[in-house]
């Protein structure tokens, strides 16, 4: 079987699982994060090497303040619980996305759970909080000009696609192999945008917290059934 080398996946359906059981949507988002470990766990064994969540996205902030608030304190407990797991696992853990606007309290529990893990040789796991590829891809623009303008940067720099991702949140990171999405939306909801121009898709009606490792399993033998014809080293040419 040819397994992914790296899998991302939009973590969608929290609240719709949570309203089928007549439990309330932040019921969905806690079973939501047990669930992360779980297939995180079952991503290395499967032989996958990099996997990235979609966990809060920059359009999150819209939703009613109260449930914003519930995942914010959710978020809170997991990267506790998310560095014990990264020690047991031996799994790197990054945080991409602008998280400025992340209270300060989560900014320094990130920072603290990055370097805690940045030498553990396990999955390489990141996780996509107050993240928007669109905003990414600003933000990299931003940076250039800046580092342009300070002198870093020559201003003849040549732009090339391979200087562009290096100045993306994921550099350093293969492009995703496979996106799944949960849930039965069947769009990026500006999601690494860049990142998956090449990158094969799956959708499947289950929701997030439902997500099991078989059905991780059905989008990896969906993806090694596939005949991959973009060029890439070792794939077929039309």
């Amino acid at each position: 079987m040819n397994i992914p080398e790296h899998v991302a996946i939009i973590l969608d359906g929290n609240g719709r699982w949570a309203k089928s059981k007549g439990m309330p949507r932040t019921y969905g988002h806690t079973m939501g994060a047990k669930n992360v470990e779980e297939i995180c766990r079952s991503a290395w064994e499967k032989g996958i090497k990099y996997l990235t969540v979609y966990a809060f996205s920059t359009e999150n902030w819209s939703r009613p303040q109260e449930e914003v608030g519930a995942i914010m304190d959710l978020l809170r407990n997991y990267l506790k619980t998310c560095k014990k797991t990264a020690e047991k696992n031996h799994m790197r853990v990054r945080v991409i996305g602008d998280k400025t606007r992340l209270d300060p309290d989560i900014q320094a529990a990130i920072a603290e759970l990055e370097e805690f893990s940045r030498d553990f040789d396990g999955l390489s796991f990141q996780i996509a909080l107050n993240y928007g590829s669109r905003d990414e891809i600003r933000r990299a623009v931003d940076s250039v000009l800046r580092e342009i303008k300070s002198g870093v940067l020559p201003e003849d720099t040549e732009i090339t696609e391979e200087f562009i991702s290096s100045h993306l949140d994921t550099a350093g990171i293969p492009d995703p192999d496979l996106l799944i999405r949960t849930s039965g939306e069947e769009r990026l909801s500006n999601f690494l945008l860049w990142q998956c121009a090449y990158t094969e898709f799956y959708f499947t009606d289950v929701h997030w917290p439902a997500f099991s490792e078989e059905e991780l399993m059905r989008a990896v033998e969906d993806y090694s059934s596939r005949q991959r014809r973009y060029g890439k080293t070792g794939e077929q040419v039309l």
